[in-house]
């Protein structure tokens, strides 16, 4: 009987027991999620908090005066090209006077001086170092940041790769540490120096309390173009001697002497298709002389590359409200050939300055369409291609350091860069600006009171447009 009220009572107690320990057990796991869950979250937190990328300073390159490449100095340099003819004179007249340059812009010294025909390793060289140098010269003397302190070292110059590389160059210049980090890009084009900035960001994630510093140029030195192809003729009107240095950080205690924020950047290359490939690209002209070939499809391939950038970085641009409206004001309607990338969208509710590549006049007529931009905003970028020329990877600094010089950018500001190169690729990036007083004239110290130049015809257009006589058809030039 003893035994048997055991187990009676046994069958009472165990299904409370039971249902005690159940309720323990899963108020345990409960709380072991909540606490991964919290932990996930705060360490998220943490990681996004610590992976900014900061700028604490640039500097751009400008060449002594001497280097000035004005009306007299072009048409030397054309004259000694004994392989153009009257064609060629026509076309070159054309595609100066509408290319947006004037007259102070800068050519390497190989060219100035009469030699670009033949070309020297040291030509290069000396023309890398007096970039590189002079900028990082004066980027460590303004920030304060010794070169044994920096982490990272990008180098992008996309028609000049020696070995030792460029990078390996500045490191033996200033004497920087074993374990530092460089790279060195080539074959980018002049958007270079976004996808310079995108690489560091990247670095930033794994690699905290960092000093990277980026330095976009392009060697122009060995490869003008002395052949006659009117399609590679077009980089000697355009592209002249600039470059830039840019010094960032990630390390959060130093963002009150930031300058900017990098808020989001997006790569977009297109070289799957292949007259994208072919319309921007260095070959060899039938006579043998090297140049860079710059072909019709390019419009093409820099709208097909711009708007499937967009696509991805509006979304994280702009604010949440606008791109409901622009869906909701796009219900039922069929895009139409040639539309504005803007059409019916206010790209100023997430932006507030425009940092376009100033790679020539065509470019910024077609990029300010696109996205429906005045000609206040344009004004940077047209000045700076006008004062300095298509700087190719460094043209954008230029376009900054002229919107700093006249006192534009506020604290909160977002700027817009936009970049476009050979590949082909669209590399765009929105910076926030973290200071009120940034007024730093840098290159354009000495004549920022000029501009905006309200006439920016090319003196070609006056000097020499007889040229285009038809008398001149019948006569032999010499």
């Amino acid at each position: 009987m003893s035994l048997k009220q055991s187990f009676t009572d046994l069958d009472l107690v165990s299904p409370s027991h039971s249902l005690s320990f159940s309720m323990e057990f899963l108020v345990k796991i409960c709380l072991l999620l909540l606490c991964s869950f919290i932990s996930y979250f705060v360490n998220i937190f943490f990681q996004k908090r610590n992976q900014h990328c900061y700028m604490l300073g640039y500097e751009c390159f400008k060449a002594a005066d001497d280097r000035k490449l004005d009306t007299d100095a072009c048409v030397r340099v054309v004259m000694r090209n004994k392989k153009l003819g009257l064609d060629q004179y026509r076309f070159l007249l054309k595609t100066i006077v509408s290319s947006g340059l004037g007259e102070e812009t800068y050519g390497p010294r190989n060219v100035i001086n009469g030699r670009e025909e033949f070309p020297s390793e040291n030509d290069a060289h000396a023309e890398m170092d007096e970039i590189m140098f002079s900028t990082l010269d004066s980027l460590f003397e303004k920030t304060g940041v010794s070169p044994s302190e920096i982490d990272i070292l990008v180098v992008d110059v996309s028609l000049f790769s020696p070995a030792p590389s460029l990078t390996s160059r500045i490191i033996n210049r200033y004497k920087m540490r074993h374990d530092i980090k460089s790279f060195s890009l080539s074959g980018m084009g002049c958007s270079a120096s976004m996808l310079a900035i995108d690489l560091v960001q990247q670095l930033f994630k794994t690699y905290k309390n960092q000093f990277a510093i980026v330095v976009s140029t392009e060697s122009i030195a060995r490869h003008w173009y002395c052949g006659k192809e009117k399609s590679m003729m077009l980089s000697n009107c355009l592209f002249r001697n600039g470059g830039s240095s840019i010094l960032l950080t990630n390390k959060r205690d130093l963002r009150d002497r930031c300058l900017l924020k990098l808020k989001c950047a997006v790569r977009t290359n297109i070289g799957y298709d292949d007259e994208a490939y072919g319309c921007c690209i260095q070959v060899e002209d039938p006579q043998g002389y090297q140049g860079f070939l710059l072909t019709k499809n390019l419009t093409k391939a820099a709208a097909k590359a711009f708007t499937g950038n967009l696509k991805l970085l509006l979304p994280k641009i702009l604010p949440v409200w606008e791109l409901l409206r622009y869906a909701i004001s796009t219900l039922g309607k069929k895009p139409t050939k040639g539309q504005n990338l803007s059409f019916n969208l206010n790209l100023k509710s997430g932006v507030d300055h425009f940092c376009l590549h100033p790679g020539g006049r065509a470019v910024i007529d077609g990029l300010g369409k696109s996205l429906g931009l005045s000609e206040y905003d344009l004004e940077p970028t047209r000045m700076a291609l006008y004062r300095f020329g298509n700087t190719s990877a460094g043209g954008l600094w230029y376009v900054l350091s002229y919107m700093e010089a006249k006192k534009r950018l506020k604290k909160g500001d977002k700027i817009f860069m936009v970049s476009l190169g050979a590949g082909f690729m669209c590399n765009n990036c929105v910076w926030e600006v973290m200071k009120d007083d940034l007024d730093d004239t840098r290159v354009w110290e000495d004549c920022i009171d000029e501009y905006p130049r309200k006439n920016l015809v090319n003196p070609f257009t006056e000097k020499y447009s007889w040229i285009n006589d038809e008398c001149l058809n019948f006569v032999r030039l010499d």
